[in-house]
């Protein structure tokens, strides 16, 4: 069966990697809004009405179910979206939600009081607008209590990824790096806030050093997203062949993912939204 996903640009594909793996049977339509890229940089509202317009291209196509592979999506659209009513019969998921499980070590569902959790100093190095937004103290404040979070928005990062520059990333990455532990000099855990990030994964651990427990969502995402259709096999969608499809130039995007994932990936343009 088939489910969407969506990012903003090239990140996804470290959680379609995950996913595809941890779920054979199922068919995925990737969106990458590569045109627009990079949202972080972006305010709330272009964020919503970006991402919106495409998740119901997503929609249209015969998802029932899309994943916003993106973090600066889900902290500034899904909520939003859920709210402004979704149609009968389709859901949209962020990736926020299996991050805070793993911290919090309870599941979604779990209304209780927040808790003390192991973990009470972590990082998280995320997009200017994922930051901004403070949806993940937001949601970790609702299930824990007494966890000191501690930010870095990463400026440049996903530009120089999107860009194919790993050599600009990696020292990026190095700088935030620094940056964050002069305001948090002994992280317990360190969160990679953005589907971008797991691609400069060592290198963060790396210079976050190898007693900072690091979360990168790919793995988390394709775990919650194999239970989550276990419990609703309604959402697997129509039987449809797997694309990839993007707003940018599709060679050219096809090329960088081919690079990213070390195996051919050919894009074709995306529909343009109704």
């Amino acid at each position: 069966m088939t489910v969407g996903i969506f990012d903003s640009g090239l990140g996804g594909l470290t959680v379609l990697d995950a996913v595809s793996k941890r779920l054979p049977d199922v068919n995925f339509i990737y969106l990458g809004d590569n045109a627009h890229a990079p949202y972080g940089v972006r305010d709330a509202d272009d964020v919503y009405h970006l991402t919106k317009a495409h998740v119901e291209t997503l929609w249209d196509m015969g998802c029932n179910l899309v994943v916003l592979a993106c973090n600066t999506a889900s902290a500034a659209a899904l909520r939003r979206m859920q709210e402004d009513g979704v149609p009968k019969g389709k859901r949209v998921l962020g990736v926020f939600v299996p991050l805070i499980e793993a911290l919090t070590e309870r599941n979604w569902g779990d209304n209780s009081p927040p808790r003390e959790v192991a973990v009470k100093h972590v990082a998280l190095f995320a997009t200017p607008a994922t930051v901004s937004s403070r949806a993940f103290q937001r949601e970790l404040a609702f299930r824990a209590i007494g966890v000191d979070v501690e930010t870095q928005a990463c400026g440049g990062v996903v530009d120089a990824i999107e860009e194919g520059d790993m050599i600009l990333a990696e020292a990026l990455v190095k700088s935030h790096v620094e940056a964050l532990k002069r305001k948090m000099p002994h992280p317990e855990a360190a969160v990679l806030g953005c589907t971008h990030y797991p691609l400069m994964e060592e290198v963060f651990q790396a210079a976050l050093g190898e007693d900072v427990t690091v979360y990168s969502q790919a793995d988390l995402v394709a775990a919650s997203l194999a239970d989550y259709l276990e419990r609703r096999p309604e959402m697997r969608g129509d039987d449809l062949p797997a694309r990839f499809l993007t707003t940018g130039d599709p060679g050219r995007v096809s090329d960088r993912a081919t690079q990213f994932l070390r195996r051919r990936i050919s894009f074709e343009a995306a529909p343009k939204p109704a």
